[in-house]
């Protein structure tokens, strides 16, 4: 009875283990995309960015590597992933929007950031498109319910929109950043 009960545990372990060793092989060889990224200040802190390919807890992809299509500010560029990482090879001169967008089978992926500059290091901000949408949305509010702050409220909605294109976020990229959060929230 002892040995018929070691028989089949051992055949159960010897099954489960070749079922475990196939699955690893489909992981093995299934395509690599990007999903999710975020962007960091290079280690090397010479005013360029890093792409960090992430899974959706926002854990890096060091498995990654490759050549992955991304558009910078509406610009093409490919990048060269090396175990999740890829420099941008411009250097952030001055604090700037920069919109990052990557397509691939699962949809399109794209996020907002404000990389601020102080002396040598830069400082990469996530922008909601939430935080797009609730500013302009609360301002209006406001001046439809106080009829004297309706010139102030057109004054700040015009100072926003030309501090934001003086940095790089034009409309087009207001409005791709909008939709791609309302896309993704579908």
């Amino acid at each position: 009875m002892k040995n018929l009960k070691l028989i089949l545990i051992t055949i159960v372990l010897f099954v489960a283990g070749k079922q475990l060793h196939a699955q690893e092989e489909f992981i093995q060889g299934q395509d690599v995309a990007i999903n999710n990224f975020m962007i960091k200040e290079n280690l090397l802190k010479n005013n360029k960015i890093a792409i960090i390919a992430t899974d959706s807890l926002d854990r890096p992809i060091e498995s990654l590597s490759g050549t992955f299509q991304f558009s910078i500010n509406g610009f093409g560029q490919e990048l060269q992933f090396n175990n999740g990482v890829a420099v941008l090879s411009q250097a952030i001169n001055k604090s700037t929007f920069i919109y990052l967008r990557h397509e691939n089978q699962s949809g399109t992926h794209g996020k907002l950031y404000y990389v601020y500059q102080k002396g040598d290091s830069i400082n990469p901000i996530k922008i909601s498109w939430w935080i797009l949408v609730i500013i302009p949305l609360i301002l209006i509010l406001l001046a439809a319910l106080f009829r004297k702050f309706i010139v102030v409220a057109v004054i700040i909605l015009i100072g926003l929109f030309y501090y934001n294109s003086s940095q790089g976020l034009k409309l087009p990229t207001f409005f791709d950043t909008i939709f791609d959060g309302l896309r993704n929230m579908i």
